[in-house]
């Protein structure tokens, strides 16, 4: 069994450069057949035409696309992704500026999520038919049925537009710009760091209300799994047995049923978070967060091409590699997967 397992995760392993190969293929030529032209982004619409030709031929965009595809290849594998023309700074350093505030954004989604959706998800289960299954599956229907624009907008109008309850838009208020030396990228925890508890309060007050619509839309499917497994296992023989060796419900439920779900709700949230990752553009773009999302908006906007395939490709490999944690976790932690 044990090397039967091995065997599986070696072959998964082994698929990742290829899928990765793919990614990078196909990165490059959305990048290509986009009706952009990098070189007019860089030297402008109305540069003459021998600047423009040299300008194409230092960035060797004259050269057959297989060239461009192997110099394409050489400068990533140095980590090279280029400069955006936006910046000025090279795409890796805008990367490593914004992505962070993306993972802050997408981490606390899904503690919220998993928090609030596991237990919906196992109360809609045990009271299967009820009013409180009914009214939990419609909670949930909404939250994945509605884009995500709407309830982004939603919120702003009524948490923070109507009622005041919410700052507004971006990471924090202006006069606590630069008030906080940069240690790790996450606001939160570098004002935590320097004890700042001030700008702690004002970073969590703007980080709470795109983290709860993040949250919702994450836990509406959360919670439908949730559900779905544990009526599966509650309809489980074990289950019956435990039922009628004259345990109580609680241990029941919780330490047979969803004992036996649990696994599969590790790879649900894993995936869910990756999701989360690549998904926040929208929310990001309308709550003004200076995250990856918001970078790559921008950047295409402005024909940065450098900037759209860097973090483009970064969100592949992001959802790539919680994928592939997800399928290892799932095959180490349930030995039944061979």
């Amino acid at each position: 069994m044990a090397t039967s397992r091995l065997k599986a995760l070696a072959a998964t392993t082994a698929s990742v450069p290829i899928t990765l190969f793919g990614l990078v293929l196909v990165t490059f030529l959305i990048g290509r057949v986009m009706p952009i032209d990098p070189v007019l982004a860089i030297v402008g619409d109305r540069a003459p035409a021998d600047v423009v030709a040299a300008a194409r031929l230092e960035l060797g965009l004259d050269r057959p696309l297989y060239v461009q595809f192997w110099i394409y290849l050489t400068k990533l594998a140095v980590g090279d992704l280029g400069r955006s023309v936006m910046t000025s700074h090279t795409v890796g350093e805008d990367i490593r500026r914004f992505f962070p505030a993306t993972m802050e954004l997408a981490t606390v989604a899904i503690f919220l999520a998993a928090g609030i959706g596991i237990p919906l998800g196992v109360l809609a289960a045990v009271k299967q038919g009820t009013r409180i299954d009914h009214t939990i599956r419609v909670v949930c229907l909404a939250g994945h049925s509605l884009p995500i624009f709407v309830l982004s907008l939603l919120s702003l109008l009524v948490f923070y537009a109507t009622l005041g309850w919410a700052p507004g838009p971006g990471r924090q208020n202006l006069m606590f710009d630069d008030m906080v030396p940069v240690v790790t990228n996450f606001l939160t925890v570098d004002a935590l760091l320097a004890g700042e508890w001030e700008v702690f309060r004002d970073a969590v007050a703007h980080l709470l209300q795109p983290a709860g619509v993040l949250a919702y839309f994450a836990m509406a499917f959360i919670a439908r799994m949730t559900r779905a497994f544990m009526l599966d296992a509650l309809a489980g023989e074990y289950v019956i047995t435990a039922r009628a060796k004259g345990l109580s419900p609680m241990r029941v439920i919780w330490r047979h049923a969803f004992g036996n779900i649990s696994v599969r709700l590790v790879t649900i949230i894993a995936l869910t978070y990756a999701g989360l990752l690549e998904g926040a553009v929208v929310t990001e773009t309308v709550f003004s967060w200076p995250g990856l999302g918001q970078y790559l908006t921008i950047s295409l906007l402005n024909a940065d091409m450098n900037a759209v395939l860097g973090a483009t490709l970064v969100v592949g490999v992001t959802y790539l590699g919680f994928n592939l944690l997800a399928d290892v976790l799932y095959r180490l932690l349930d030995p039944r997967v061979s």
